[in-house]
């Protein structure tokens, strides 16, 4: 049997031949003769936060293996079942002997090996100083879901606005491309085309995608997640594909007020910078199974969440929190904020908009000129 020894070192391994019949005390002599760490100076348990211990009274508190007759076997370990451990005193890692690179590249040290784990942390601030939503775009978009929709089945679009040098994102129209909702899931069905032109008007009004808002509906409030691990995959594409450091993920959904009624509720975050190295390299797991535990995402290969290594990451580490404020646009308009329901319009009511506004602001000629020429 292996079994795994978790120090302030790293993690390493101690080989067990008699795991049936070995005591505590046989592990402490085993851990000495393969770690090199003396018997009486070793704190052993199966309990992680032993790591966190900072005093001798505080590591003398895990008692767990205390006993030395007390058989491995009564402490459920098994093949691959990770030990904590603390110890007194300095030692020297020892590596592994070194082998020039051959054929298939350079030896792998155990220190390579703990160097390429990936740690996952919490982020603190995120890059977007805040969020700030135009008021009538805001109200268009929450209105057809909670109208229409009464928030049964998803719903979901991307944010266009502005982002000034400190960080401030200003959403001031939303863009629903094709979609089909449920539940638990949203669906994009994302035409290159329309959404150029899209990115066009959005260009000669000064603006681009800042972006992306969703909706949870009412059986996923009663649920115990911030995100839904599908709603962090798809947040995350989409956060990816832009580049866009301040890249916002904006989230509505209905909460119960104080008088039992339903109120209409924004909140903001960002993707940490973790969770897009992770999902750029690959690291999720993208097929979710029936009846996975929604608040956590999995990963194809053992991450360190703490001092824990796990395969399962729960979503609220992927979030940072972004600020919410509001604000009017000077262009507003009911056309402008019929851009909200772009795929249930035709193209062509695009340039009434732009005729419109161009009787409002002195720069839209020049954004007419360049939608003509597309």
């Amino acid at each position: 049997m292996m079994l795994r020894v978790r120090s302030r070192d790293g993690l390493e391994r101690v080989t067990v031949d008699n795991p049936q019949h070995t005591t505590v005390s046989q592990l402490k002599a085993l851990i000495q003769t393969q770690l090199r760490i003396p018997f009486q100076n070793q704190t052993i348990s199966t309990n992680q936060n032993l790591l966190l211990a900072k005093t001798h009274d505080d590591i003398s508190r895990f008692t767990d293996m205390a006993n030395p007759n007390t058989p491995l076997s009564a402490l459920n370990l098994s093949h691959g079942s990770i030990v904590y451990l603390a110890y007194d005193g300095e030692r020297t890692v020892a590596g592994p002997t070194f082998h020039p690179a051959g054929s298939f590249g350079r030896k792998m040290t155990m220190d390579d090996l703990i160097a390429k784990q990936m740690k996952v942390t919490r982020q603190e601030n995120p890059h977007c100083e805040l969020v700030s939503f135009d008021r009538d775009c805001a109200n268009a978009f929450q209105h057809y879901v909670n109208d229409t929709l009464a928030f049964a089945v998803k719903r979901g679009g991307f944010m266009y606005g502005t982002v000034s040098e400190e960080g401030k994102v200003e959403v001031d129209f939303i863009y629903e491309p094709p979609q089909q909702g449920t539940e638990a899931n949203l669906v994009f069905f994302r035409d290159p085309d329309e959404e150029k032109s899209v990115e066009a008007i959005a260009m000669g009004l000064g603006m681009r995608r800042v972006g992306f808002i969703f909706t949870q509906t009412v059986s996923q409030d009663k649920k115990d997640f911030t995100l839904s691990n599908r709603e962090v995959l798809q947040a995350s594409e989409f956060h990816a594909e832009s580049g866009l450091k301040e890249w916002v993920t904006a989230m509505v959904k209905l909460e119960v007020n104080e008088d039992g009624g339903a109120d209409v509720h924004f909140e903001a975050f960002q993707m940490s910078d973790m969770c897009i190295r992770l999902f750029k390299e690959g690291w999720f797991e993208t097929e979710i199974e029936e009846g996975h535990d929604p608040k956590l995402s999995k990963m194809k290969k053992d991450v360190v969440v703490g001092v824990k290594d796990t395969r399962e990451v729960d979503n609220d580490f992927f979030l940072v929190v972004v600020k919410i404020f509001d604000h009017q646009v000077r262009l507003s308009s009911p056309f402008l904020f019929s851009l909200v329901l772009l795929e249930r319009i035709e193209l062509h009511y695009l340039f009434r908009l732009l005729f419109y506004l161009a009787d409002q602001c002195y720069f839209l000629p020049l954004t007419i000129t360049f939608l003509f020429d597309l």
